[in-house]
């Protein structure tokens, strides 16, 4: 099983979906996390403002703290080597990073033989309102 480890810069809460103004990476990354998760990987994710001796106690993050400052934060581990810093990578780099290739579903509209094309799970017409009934 991959190990994930996520160093966060200082923030308000665990994951920095809160205050006024969310960035609106942070959600996206947070639910990226969760699917991981689901996928077998071992997430464990540290806030410098909350945990600050999870980094005090890691040398290769303590290391890069000493070279970067908070400049190097976030912090993206797999199995103890550092694979990403200063950004939340997308999905599917993580997904890279970590050897799993990330499912992404997609709307596809079912098309009938006559050209109407339809979504059978919504029950309405996406090109004629006669189609689907």
């Amino acid at each position: 099983m991959k190990k994930l480890e996520i160093y966060d810069p200082p923030m308000c809460c665990s994951s920095g979906v809160c205050g006024p103004k969310v960035d609106p990476v942070l959600p996206r990354f947070a639910g990226d996390l969760e699917w991981f998760k689901a996928q077998g990987v071992s997430v464990a994710r540290y806030n410098l403002a909350q945990q600050p001796m999870a980094f005090a106690e890691n040398p290769v993050v303590r290391e890069a703290l000493e070279k970067e400052d908070t400049a190097c934060l976030p912090l993206i581990l797999v199995d103890g080597k550092i694979v990403s810093r200063g950004t939340y990578p997308e999905r599917d780099a993580l997904g890279t990073l970590l050897d799993i290739k990330p499912v992404f579903r997609t709307f596809m509209p079912e098309v009938k033989k006559d050209g109407c094309c339809c979504c059978s799970t919504m029950g309405s017409a996406l090109n004629n309102d006669n189609c689907c009934k």
